[in-house]
């Protein structure tokens, strides 16, 4: 029987399609380190590969399996720059910082890429991202980014789309134009994580699965973290669980929220269907966002449909299926093979929440859906800031997050009114 994650729902096509995914021991019994990593997707397991090249003594748990989260089990899309467009931004915070904030962006997708490389992680890098329009009256928004991009923040890369072109590029005549963005693409996730946890094991990190982190405390200038077969003692902890939190650690739980996403993939569409002829990857500008690209093998990879509570669709596949034919009608039949969700962590602002919550422990997450290339590059500024260079990390630190509204009560019940709100605005 295929493994099922005790996380997230659904084999993802991702599971199905890797023939390689080594398994780790659960850590058994008490010891000392240098530093806890807890958690093993993108930011831990970057993290603990660092360090260990930094010569720390790092100790790395995840409650599940490597790739159980949404490290394994997400969109695949790297994006470009933080998930807020740099010109909102400098609004916020300036134009220094604004392009500050951007150009680490910038160093984190040439970061991961250069990491794929040395590594030999053949992650089924496709180039280019389209960033479609559901509404005319956004289309001025996204002509001026592609001239800001070029004009104010040195990235030639994006370009204005119109209405007919963006027909060909999605084989669709749904979107009203958009833009085409040709420096950056999309990946296999799991197999990126995979990689790179081999990577982070021989660079000498001990790395422990199904090892849950049940209580973090401090005591005499040293960090605790106790699992359920004994404890660890290190001077330094890194909470890189980003959704999968729980209450673990209340600052990142009032920062930080989890919702619900889903995903799902069909049979390859062969080569001559419109869909996509390029094989970019496409987002578009609901805020409950809808994206999806085309794979290696040609399938369609959909996801979209957002929950704001814990529960799960009962059949993910009709939700996916209702919104792929809203783009693609001719699709109306067409075999969906595998549908699978997981949880996505967000913050307030949709930017990340990068804080020291507890002397000698910092949190990392809610990157907000713009994780993929940024996530694995945060655990590399970790590293970096523990050896005392702590100037790229602080960019993160010093981002005004504000918590949720309502407590632990209340929060859930009035993210999902305000979400849903949202999603009813992006229907009219």
């Amino acid at each position: 029987m295929p493994y099922q994650s005790p996380i997230s729902p659904g084999l993802s096509w991702y599971e199905a399609s890797v023939s390689d995914r080594p398994q780790y021991p659960e850590l058994d019994g008490s010891r000392q380190a240098d530093v806890i990593v807890i958690g093993g997707g993108y930011t831990g397991l970057s993290a603990a590969y660092h360090l260990a090249r930094q010569g720390a003594d790092v100790v790395l748990i995840e409650a599940a399996r490597f790739g159980d989260g949404a490290s394994g089990r997400n969109g695949g899309q790297f994006g470009t720059g933080q998930r807020t467009w740099a010109e909102d931004l400098e609004k916020q915070y300036g134009f220094e910082r604004a392009r500050a904030l951007f150009d680490v962006a910038e160093e984190a997708k040439a970061h991961m890429l250069t990491f794929a490389h040395d590594h030999g992680i053949d992650m089924d890098y496709m180039p280019g991202q389209i960033s479609a329009v559901h509404k005319p009256r956004y289309l001025r928004n996204y002509e001026r980014h592609a001239e800001l991009m070029a004009s104010h923040f040195n990235y030639p890369h994006i370009r204005y789309v119109g209405r007919e072109e963006m027909a060909g590029l999605l084989g669709s005549d749904r979107y009203h134009g958009g833009v085409y963005d040709a420096g950056t693409g999309h990946i296999h996730p799991l197999k990126f994580l995979i990689g790179a946890a081999k990577a982070a094991q021989k660079a000498g990190a001990h790395l422990y699965e199904n090892t849950k982190a049940i209580k973090l405390r401090t005591a005499s200038g040293r960090v605790e973290v106790e699992t359920a077969r004994g404890t660890i003692t290190a001077k330094n902890a890194f909470i890189a669980v980003n959704a999968y939190g729980g209450n673990l650690e209340p600052m990142s739980a009032a920062h930080v929220m989890p919702i619900r996403s889903f995903i799902g993939a069909t049979v390859p569409l062969g080569d001559n269907s419109p869909v996509i002829p390029g094989g970019e990857s496409v987002d578009d500008s609901r805020f409950v966002v809808r994206y999806f690209r085309r794979l290696k093998d040609g399938r369609l990879l959909f996801g979209g449909r957002e929950a704001y509570t814990a529960d799960n669709p009962r059949d993910i596949s009709d939700h996916i299926r209702r919104q792929i034919v809203e783009i693609y009608p001719a699709l109306e039949n067409v075999e969906i093979t595998h549908s699978w969700g997981g949880s996505v962590g967000i913050t307030m602002p949709r930017q990340p929440f990068v804080r020291e919550v507890m002397p000698g422990i910092i949190t990392a997450g809610g990157y907000s859906g713009h994780g993929v290339m940024l996530a694995n590059y945060m655990g590399r500024l970790y590293a970096e800031a523990v050896s005392g260079k702590h100037e790229k990390l602080r960019l993160f630190e010093e981002l005004r997050i504000p918590a949720f509204p309502g407590g632990r009560t209340f929060r859930a019940p009035l993210l999902f009114l305000a979400l849903s709100w949202y999603a009813l605005m992006d229907r009219i």
